[in-house]
């Protein structure tokens, strides 16, 4: 049973630091499942190319290399765990956060989160004079701002986003920035030389060209059936004579069915059928009479985005 992510190391390390070299004040981001090939293998990486690194959560700043100053994206209502290193810089962006920091005594450095056109985190304009405030009162040090504007929409409206919010803000401290390409951030340094703009990437720096990766998962039984036969979880009517394939995928490794309800898998460039919905370490799927039907301990493609799926294996490639 196994969930394997195969990845071209070379041609990996190449793009990171292409990548790299295209964002001046670049912050690698690492959350959540470490965009599929695990937070422990980018945060060595991160002294290469940055000094600041940004995470999702308190909970996952753990073992930062030397020199290297972790900032947390998500602002949090509990208290910083005590792996937490005390260089981290947290993120606030209502009186509530400052409030829980404070009952649970931590001070230090934080980042103001900005609100954008997305309404996800951040003070606006009217509350940001009474933020600035109460953090100085909670003996927390301002070392900077942060905007996320949302995925989707014109790369001008991200730009808008951000600029909206200069003339509020002390350009003396970096403004950190998400979502914005490197044409933007060109453009937002040339339209303002007093700002230190920091851009935050995490999917563009270390997934990129997915070419460069696989997601497969192996055969471990396959069995004949009629088109009379009822069979899995559900004891469901098969869908005619064929076979069913069992895979060594499934939800926990985040394997589901794509948002169109399709199946993920395909072998020999054809889309393999559910039989029912993946479950737990397996799915099942059923290939009609006829097709091309993988053999017990072949590997066939599974298709899910990489920040959703928790491989078993991991395998760098030259």
């Amino acid at each position: 049973m196994t969930l394997r992510l195969t990845v071209n190391q070379t041609r990996w390390k190449d793009h990171v630091q292409s990548v790299a070299r295209d964002f001046p004040g670049l912050v690698p981001v690492i959350k959540g499942n470490g965009y599929g090939l695990r937070r422990s293998n980018l945060i060595p990486l991160v002294s290469q190319i940055a000094s600041e690194v940004a995470f999702g959560t308190v909970y996952e700043v753990r073992d930062i290399p030397a020199g290297i100053t972790p900032i947390v994206l998500t602002p949090t209502m509990s208290a910083p765990p005590n792996t937490m290193p005390a260089s981290t810089v947290l993120t606030i962006g209502r009186l509530e956060h400052i409030t829980a920091l404070s009952h649970f005594g931590w001070t230090g450095n934080v980042v103001i989160k900005l609100q954008s056109s997305m309404l996800r985190y951040g003070t606006t304009q009217e509350n940001l004079a009474a933020l600035l405030a109460e953090a100085k009162n909670a003996h927390l040090l301002v070392v900077g701002f942060s905007i996320h504007p949302p995925l989707d929409g014109e790369m001008q409206m991200h730009v808008n986003d951000i600029e909206k919010w200069l003339d509020h803000l002390d350009p003396a401290l970096p403004m950190y920035i998400s979502h914005v390409n490197a044409s933007a951030v060109r453009q937002l340094r040339k339209s303002h030389p007093q700002w230190d703009f920091r851009t935050r990437l995490g999917t563009e720096l270390w997934l990129g060209d997915k070419s460069m990766m696989k997601l497969s998962a192996d055969v471990l039984d396959r069995h004949a059936v009629e088109s009379t036969q009822t069979v899995g979880y559900r004891q469901q009517r098969v869908s005619g004579m064929g076979e069913i394939v069992l895979v060594g995928a499934g939800t926990a490794h985040g394997v589901t069915p794509l948002d169109d309800g399709r199946s993920p898998f395909h072998f020999q460039n054809q889309r393999i059928n559910l039989h029912e919905a993946p479950h737990m370490h397996t799915s099942m799927l059923f290939i009609a009479r006829g097709r091309p039907v993988p053999s017990v301990g072949e590997w066939i493609d599974v298709q899910r985005p990489l920040t959703q799926v928790l491989a078993d294996v991991l395998l760098w490639e030259k």
